[in-house]
């Protein structure tokens, strides 16, 4: 099955400590560039992430963002070390009890003092393991959505490899007419010169023609690329860089067919092929 690299997936985590929110956005690219923004408290899972990543996907340009919204009843715990608030009370009263004018402390300055309050950390590792999971589920949308554009892509790419084949054909059929033509304007005009020619050299200008107009090899390896083609869109693996390959090929004998057409007919031809070839390319440029 073929994968298109252009895909989207989202995919939202709710838990008691907050939310988290996966987005990955894919675009075609020569190799696999995953760039990762995501808040410093889960940073240091960007390696098992881009791990990950290498099991899903091989080929295209990754924007993965995580954005991460934390409850602040969840992470705002507050622990009053009421041993040292007691003891702290108890030198507080006897220091009282021994000045003329004692002065009124508050809780909220006996909280103040070190060691009474302290603000207990969060704990990330609950997040960064959610954020993990959730990473793997957004993955396997983001495959799921590669696979149905990549489906999409399939037909209309076998569509054009038809259309090769029938140019391809064509061309074979009319071939031999049209050296036949090249070869009574060739006559034609040596008479209309009125040029004493041995008739040995007469076939011999014939033959050269025949075999500069000769594209038999070049019509067998069209129809073997696009055979090839078609088998490659049947492999379950990533085939972009494969049909990548063929594209070039195929353009390079359409090329060759319109250097060495004789008339008008066959450069059309030539024109209609490439036209196919570039409408091909355009596509396999999206495969992974």
């Amino acid at each position: 099955m073929i994968k298109s690299m252009t895909a989207y997936a989202r995919k939202e985590s709710r838990q008691p400590w907050g939310s988290l929110t996966w987005e990955l956005r894919s675009v075609n690219h020569r190799y696999l560039e995953p760039v990762f923004r995501m808040p410093e408290a889960v940073r240091e899972i960007e390696p098992q992430l881009r791990q990950l990543l290498g099991r899903f996907v091989s080929r295209g340009k990754l924007e993965c963002w995580l954005h991460l919204q934390l409850d602040a009843r969840a992470t705002s715990s507050i622990q009053v070390n009421m041993d040292v608030a007691e003891n702290l009370n108890h030198v507080l009263n006897q220091i009282n009890r021994v000045l003329d004018n004692p002065a009124h402390i508050s809780a909220f300055e006996v909280l103040r003092w070190p060691g009474v309050m302290d603000a207990e950390e969060f704990d990330h590792e609950p997040v960064r393991e959610e954020a993990l999971s959730a990473f793997e589920e957004a993955l396997e949308a983001l495959v799921e959505s590669r696979e149905k554009e990549g489906e999409r892509l399939k037909p209309l790419i076998e569509e054009r490899v038809e259309g090769i084949r029938k140019i391809v054909s064509t061309v074979r059929d009319r071939l031999p007419q049209i050296i036949d033509r090249q070869n009574e304007a060739l006559r034609a005009r040596f008479e209309e010169l009125d040029l004493d020619l041995d008739p040995g050299r007469l076939e011999q200008e014939m033959v050269m023609l025949a075999q500069k107009a000769d594209v038999a090899e070049e019509l067998d390896r069209l129809e073997t690329h696009c055979a090839e083609v078609k088998d490659v869109l049947r492999r379950d693996e990533p085939v972009g860089r494969r049909l990548d390959f063929l594209m070039q090929e195929l353009n390079r004998e359409a090329n060759t067919l319109g250097s060495k057409s004789l008339a008008a007919e066959t450069s059309q031809l030539s024109v209609d092929l490439k036209v196919l070839v570039e409408q091909m390319r355009e596509q396999v440029q999206n495969i992974e």
